[in-house]
């Protein structure tokens, strides 16, 4: 095996499967600074205790944008690792707060696999990705459909 490969081929997923990511992340003040910095989000409620504790959680809220990319970055090794393109994103749920110091988790259910119509050396997943703090609790949903390369196809 190549140490460059990445992700499954498209004939590798199947409705139905449920993936559970082997990485997962503890969110650091500094990964929330940074994300805010680099994305000029400075909004007190990600940034300034003081500030946050006179809000409805009453601490640091991180950056649900911040959240939404860790978690895909969490899937990329088992989803789309082999993809194409992402075609699109669907349905983003923010469903809990994410903290300073929680532990983030994801899984992916295969909801469908559609064949290309137009070219046999690809597919579409339609996946649903969820993210769950060290609590079990559902922090973020979300959907997206992936364009993947065929085994068949691609192997040399």
């Amino acid at each position: 095996m190549n140490i460059f490969e990445i992700g499954r081929y498209y004939d590798d997923f199947n409705k139905g499967d449920v993936i559970s990511h082997s990485t997962s992340k503890t969110v650091l003040e500094s990964d929330n600074n940074l994300f805010s910095l680099l994305t000029m989000n400075h909004h007190p409620v990600h940034t300034n205790i003081e500030y946050a504790k006179k809000n409805q959680h009453e601490k640091i809220l991180v950056v649900g944008t911040y959240v939404f990319s860790l978690v895909v970055g969490f899937s990329v090794p088992d989803i789309s690792g082999k993809a194409i393109a992402n075609l699109g994103y669907e349905e983003i749920n923010h469903l809990a707060p994410v903290f300073i110091n929680d532990t983030l988790y994801a899984k992916t259910t295969i909801l469908d696999c559609l064949p290309s119509k137009t070219k046999r050396d690809r597919g579409i997943i339609y996946v649903e990705t969820v993210a769950y703090n060290q609590n079990g609790d559902n922090v973020l949903s979300f959907k997206r459909k992936v364009l993947i390369k065929k085994r068949c196809c691609n192997e040399i």
